[in-house]
């Protein structure tokens, strides 16, 4: 079968985030299928760019996936230089409709880039080659915007995303979604029930099976430096915003001066900067920032980690659910995690993997992570082996993908539908 999937923001081992469209493709390449992703060559996700020199569009080969990048227009921040840059991107869909459907002939053609307008592109690419059409939602747009970044309802941009939304809805063969509480908002939008499926973030299990590439000396000698003095590791490892409510995390750490633990943050993002002049500010000498490892780090960074963070801010938008990313990789981890959540689902409680305490409460995460510390080793490696059974048993991506083309109705053995009518 041969599956095209759109995601402005893909990324692959090579370029870095996003991973899901990567970890998915590769196994439906490695169950025999023909997968190409399109993608735009600028992202602000990626750790680095793919180099088009100078070229419209660049084609390459990873791991088996045919990759097409497009190129846009370079922005920072959230304003008019990326919604130009989204406008390129789907730009470019379009002009490539065509060809991409005579010459690919895709049988499942999957919308996946945040942002929904994509799937007017998309559904042109499946009505020309008679291909099923899938929409997967990361995030709800254009609740996300709204709610998080405050856009009015009658922002011209938002009422182009509404109608793209509602537009997949109506239009999608299946609905994706990572987020596991939508059903109710997207019925509301036009959806019929049973297109829409969950399949959640997963994890790559061989990446995990295999053996890890050892850390960089100066973060393997800090770490294994602090384990010599005796301290617990409360450890965190991702982007360093406004939405991971590391803030709450320092105001714990003042609450728990004097104890033998250590904390670590792993990473970079906007307000790392801040959070430094935070734990300065605050006295706080067993705060310790590291630069961003690579992923095939992970293994050996969370190893040693004793306690796992993982926080977000207390935002009505998560009633929806969530889905974070890293939590697979602590849970591959074996690491027990202190979760601060307020959110239609809580996987750390589902997993039976750690505590949960309210967001952006400095006392309750303090408690927690002092309750967690209390407990014995055996104590603690027994939430983190739940954890990890957890996501050997539901978050292997080998089983969410094919779990992801048996929501789609796609199989290898699928005839063609007749063409639609192109929109």
């Amino acid at each position: 079968m041969n599956i095209l999937l759109i995601n402005h923001y893909a990324g692959s081992v090579r370029h870095g985030m996003e991973y899901r469209p990567y970890y998915l493709a590769r196994e439906w390449v490695r169950a025999g299928h023909s997968v190409r992703i399109v993608a735009s060559a600028t992202s602000h996700l990626r750790a680095r760019a793919p180099v088009l020199g100078g070229r419209a569009v660049l084609d390459e080969i990873i791991d088996g996936i045919h990759y097409r990048w497009h190129a846009t227009p370079g922005y920072h921040g959230n304003g008019l230089g990326r919604a130009a840059n989204m406008a390129a991107f789907v730009a470019a869909l379009y002009r490539g409709a065509r060809p991409l459907a005579r010459d690919f002939r895709p049988d499942l053609v999957i919308a996946s880039s945040t942002y929904p307008a994509d799937i007017w592109p998309a559904h042109r690419i499946a009505a020309l080659a008679g291909a099923r059409l899938a929409f997967e939602v990361h995030d709800l747009w254009p609740l996300s915007p709204m709610e998080l970044g405050g856009m009015p309802r009658w922002h011209p941009f938002i009422l182009l995303m509404q109608a793209a939304e509602d537009y997949a809805y109506r239009h999608a063969d299946a609905v994706i979604s990572i987020l596991p509480k939508v059903a109710s908002h997207m019925a509301a939008r036009g959806m019929a029930p049973h297109k829409l499926h969950v399949v959640p973030n997963g994890v790559a299990l061989a990446e995990w099976e295999a053996n890890a590439a050892p850390l960089p000396a100066p973060a393997a000698a800090l770490l294994d430096g602090l384990r010599a003095r005796g301290r617990l590791v409360v450890g965190y490892a991702g982007s360093h915003g406004l939405a991971n409510a590391l803030g709450t995390l320092l105001d714990a750490a003042a609450l728990l001066r004097g104890r033998p633990l250590s904390f670590v943050l792993a990473g970079a993002g906007p307000d790392k900067e801040a959070l430094r002049r935070q734990a300065a500010a605050a006295g706080l000498r067993e705060v310790h920032f590291l630069a961003p490892l690579a992923k095939q780090h992970m293994p050996a960074l969370l190893a040693r980690f004793d306690i796992a963070y993982l926080g977000w801010r207390r935002q009505p938008l998560y009633r929806y659910g969530i889905a974070p990313n890293k939590l697979g990789d602590y849970m591959m981890a074996a690491r027990p995690v202190v979760h601060a959540v307020e959110a239609g689902n809580d996987p750390v409680a589902e997993a039976s993997c750690g505590l949960s305490v309210p967001p952006e409460d400095p006392a309750a995460l303090a408690a927690a992570i002092a309750r967690l510390a209390a407990m014995t080793g055996s104590e603690r490696a027994l939430l983190g082996r739940r954890g990890a059974e957890h996501a050997r048993t539901h978050l292997n991506y080998a089983l969410l993908a094919d779990r992801f083309l048996s929501a789609c109705g796609a199989h290898s053995d699928q005839t063609r539908q007749p063409s639609r009518r192109p929109p």
